[in-house]
């Protein structure tokens, strides 16, 4: 793809952030997911409009584009976000199989404007027990019996 229409695209994902800052939409953040050349899905952050934590701009978009797809795999499709992803949108991303993540402005950006995730990536370094989020296993024997069957279903959709 020439350079000149990813530039397009990124303008679009920073235009998406920028309107929801202008208009009290949400947070700082905007991207859109293209797809042979063409965007397939867009989305701004919406966490504070919608009272929902996940609705982070990539999240958005992912949710979007795979609705206009109709498929949960998107293989052969780029994300442009207005900011490098938090941890829970990079988890998302690799999750829906993106090819390509172009990004704007850095973490480091962000947490000059109080969007500071540093504290989630120190997280998941330490061990279970050290984190600040206790995790308590239960009931583990019961649960296993879930994925037994699951491995014996011939009618499941991998993914």
């Amino acid at each position: 793809m020439e350079k000149e229409l990813k530039k397009e695209f990124m303008g679009k994902a920073i235009s998406l952030a920028m309107s929801n800052v202008v208009n009290l939409k949400g947070g700082p953040f905007g991207a859109v997911i293209v797809k042979d050349g063409k965007i397939v899905g867009k989305g701004s952050n919406q966490v504070t409009v919608i009272n929902d934590p996940t609705a982070h701009a990539e999240i958005v978009a992912i949710r979007d584009a795979t609705k206009n797809l109709n498929t949960f795999d998107l293989t052969g499709c780029e994300i442009y976000s207005s900011c490098e992803p938090c941890p829970m949108c990079l988890g998302a991303i690799y999750w829906a199989r993106l090819d390509k993540l172009y990004y704007a402005s850095t973490k480091e950006d962000a947490a000059a404007a109080n969007f500071d995730d540093s504290h989630i990536y120190k997280e998941f370094a330490l061990k279970k027990d050290e984190r600040n989020l206790h995790s308590i296993q239960m009931m583990r024997d019961e649960a296993v019996k879930v994925f037994e069957e699951w491995i014996k279903s011939e009618n499941k959709i991998a993914y």
